[in-house]
């Protein structure tokens, strides 16, 4: 069983600033907890077939997660898939954000996720748990651009 999962929020900034903050992968554990660090190869901008590394820490287990970039269309579109084997995956991923008005964006983020192995019994608790979580993660995005 696969699914997805997400959130849109407004955020009050250009799009093109909210998209270079996003676009900066290591960003990431400013409005995201579960992220415990993260690095980008190569160094430079964000473009296709960057890829990003991190550690994450879900229902109280560390795991190692690989995202490379698939597509990248600046200021409005970012595409990711999960390259790592763990039990839960996202297979796609992207932001999609959009101009609202002079100074403010539109951002919508989502998550498709499958489980592999054991990870076919979890998947539909982690969409649930992603699901209920997700207004409050659109919230943390958008603290996060605007403090930044």
């Amino acid at each position: 069983m696969a699914g997805q999962f997400e959130a849109t929020t407004e955020v009050d900034r250009p799009v093109e600033e909210v998209f270079a903050f996003l676009a900066e992968g290591t960003n990431d554990p400013k409005f995201s907890p579960r992220v415990q660090e993260i690095t980008k190869t190569p160094a430079g901008p964000t473009a296709v077939g960057t890829v990003f590394t991190s550690t994450v820490k879900d229902a109280g287990m560390k795991t190692g997660r690989t995202f490379r970039i698939t597509e990248y269309e600046a200021p409005h579109r970012i595409r990711w898939t999960e390259t790592s084997k763990n039990t839960v995956t996202a297979t796609e991923g992207g932001y999609d954000l959009e101009s609202t008005g002079p100074g403010t964006t539109r951002v919508r983020i989502f998550n498709v996720l499958e489980g592999h192995g054991v990870g076919k019994l979890l998947v539909g608790f982690a969409l649930g748990a992603a699901r209920k979580g997700a207004p409050a993660f659109g919230q943390r995005i958008k603290t996060a651009v605007e403090a930044s």
